[in-house]
């Protein structure tokens, strides 16, 4: 009896162990089969290259920029030059430059025209600052040229966040207000939204005025006659010294008489009567001071016994 049941008990465990061989290597081969489907999706056909690996080496020969910063090509620029020439009509070099600046979508600015000297600020798109330098310096003899550029990328991007988080601001601001129920609520909220709606307003400005700089550049022209330009080349060493000190003394002897002109008016309206006022006292006062000097060295009355 009790070998039946040792029978029975082993082929019970048999039977058990197999069923779960079986369920195990069904579930292999079901965990198996997507994986393989995955890998015969995910490898590449022949002859066709794989877009990842094609992006990732062409992505491989470029350096990327700093995160949070600005590529090179998205750097923003205010460009300045400043031009000075030589010409033998300094008033057609300018009516020049007036048709060279419309050309190119620009205009004058500030100007100042003499007969041997002249100024002129020339505004012209950034893009075309070197081909108008260019135009310009062939209407006279180039004695200087500076080209000048200044890096505000950062500015633009701090006016850039600081509108945004303002306008973010403003918004909540007007629901604030939206629900208020009291009136010293409402003037409470509205104080504060006209107030962070002038912030906004000054950065929207700060933001256009830092655009229109990088946008157009600024080219200050000076034109001086030939003939100027050679006397100031021709004053250097000793000699050039020498004229200089002599042009400063002259200039300091102008000025010193245009002061002395300009006093004398006064001089002669109020010097002249205080001068003729203090001349009579003196000579009233000279016979006085004999007489009591007279009455000073009298002698004295003899004591009395």
């Amino acid at each position: 009896m009790h070998k039946r049941l040792r029978w029975v008990a082993a082929a019970g465990i048999v039977l058990a162990l197999a069923g779960c061989s079986a369920n195990d290597s069904g579930s292999s081969e079901s965990a198996a089969m997507p994986m393989s489907a995955d890998t015969k999706q995910a490898a590449p056909k022949e002859g066709v290259p794989n877009k990842e690996a094609t992006d990732s080496k062409a992505g491989s020969g470029k350096a990327p920029a700093p995160a949070g910063q600005p590529g090179i090509t998205d750097r923003k620029l205010v460009r300045t030059a400043s031009l000075e020439l030589a010409a033998p009509n300094v008033a057609d070099v300018i009516s020049q430059v007036r048709v060279i600046t419309q050309g190119a979508a620009g205009y004058t600015g500030q100007e100042s025209t003499q007969e041997k000297r002249a100024s002129v600020n020339v505004i012209v798109p950034s893009e075309r600052l070197d081909g108008v330098l260019d135009q310009l310096a062939k209407l006279g003899k180039q004695q200087k040229r500076e080209v000048t550029a200044t890096d505000v990328t950062e500015q633009m991007v701090d006016v850039e966040s600081r509108l945004a988080t303002q306008r973010a601001s403003v918004e909540r601001i007007r629901a604030l207000l939206a629900r208020a129920t009291s009136v010293s609520e409402i003037a409470s909220v509205e104080s504060e939204l006209t107030s962070r709606e002038a912030e906004l307003e000054s950065l929207q400005k700060r933001r256009e005025s830092l655009a229109g700089s990088v946008a157009m550049s600024t080219i200050s022209l000076q034109v001086k006659a030939e003939t100027v330009a050679a006397a100031e080349e021709s004053r250097s060493g000793f000699l050039g010294g020498l004229a200089d000190g002599w042009d400063a003394f002259l200039t300091f002897g102008g000025g010193l008489l245009t002061v002395l002109g300009a006093m004398a008016p006064f001089v002669l309206v109020f010097g002249v009567p205080a001068a003729a006022l203090v001349w009579w006292l003196r000579k009233r006062r000279r016979p006085a001071e004999p007489a009591m000097a007279t009455a000073s060295d009298l002698p004295s009355a003899p004591p009395l016994d």
